[in-house]
């Protein structure tokens, strides 16, 4: 039963090493990408701004190129909104009553954020300017998987300890089921450390054969997984 038993360890091994890794992955992403994006959403990007010079879309980029912090600022065309908004308005929005406002993909400089400030800046420019900060999301979907990190690498840490105890008992039984067979071989001169080498050799290439297997299986399923998470830790986009 060795190499069954040490194959579902492997299997279930490979998974929690899996789900640790893959945790880690969406956790830089979410931090280094949502993380460092603000949503500014301008409502009557065609009119004119508070000091009549130009639009409020042009007032509004202009501030956002000025100011401290920003990398870049990617205003979305109306394809990109409208791919946004498809889903959950199913319309094209030239067709809606609603007039759907400018919106803008804000990439800032790591803690280099003075969001009240910029949004003060940003509102006396065109006043009913809406900034949102995907930091706060972003931070708690980090907790989460650094949560599940933990839980993984406790599962990790219990199926280490089981394979051993199975290990353990495995060369227990076998050395009491060959009691008898061991005292002639230890009377006919065979010494404690090639009996143990013996047993030890036999179990530890059980355990290997187990382990393979148990590694094999979980191979489709961790690819599986990967191919689910794939768009999960894919780079940001503006669309």
């Amino acid at each position: 039963m060795v190499p069954f038993l040490v194959a579902a360890m492997a299997f279930l091994a490979a998974l929690a090493i899996a789900g640790w890794l893959g945790a880690a992955v969406l956790t830089r992403h979410w931090e280094s990408g949502a993380g460092a994006i603000l949503t500014v959403q301008l409502p009557n990007p065609g009119a004119p701004s508070a000091t009549g010079a130009e639009t409020r879309l042009i007032a509004v980029q202009a501030l956002l190129a000025a100011a401290p912090g920003v990398d870049t600022a990617d205003t979305l065309s109306d394809a990109q909104v409208n791919a946004l908004l498809r889903p959950w308005l199913g319309a094209d929005i030239k067709n809606l009553a609603i007039p759907i406002p400018a919106v803008i993909a804000v990439h800032m400089a790591p803690d280099e954020k003075d969001l009240t400030g910029l949004a003060a800046q940003l509102a006396k420019a065109a006043p009913g300017t809406i900034v949102e900060d995907q930091a706060a999301w972003a931070g708690r979907l980090g907790i989460l998987a650094r949560s599940l990190q933990l839980c993984a690498g406790l599962v990790l840490l219990i199926v280490t300890l089981v394979t051993a105890a199975v290990i353990s008992v495995a060369t227990r039984s076998g050395l009491a089921a060959r009691r008898e067979a061991i005292l002639i071989v230890y009377q006919l001169g065979a010494t404690d450390s090639y009996i143990a080498r013996r047993f030890a050799t036999r179990v530890a290439a059980l355990a290997y054969l187990g382990g393979v297997i148990g590694g094999l299986c979980a191979l489709p399923v961790m690819f599986v997984l990967a191919t689910l998470a794939a768009p999960l830790a894919a780079a940001p986009t503006q669309d």
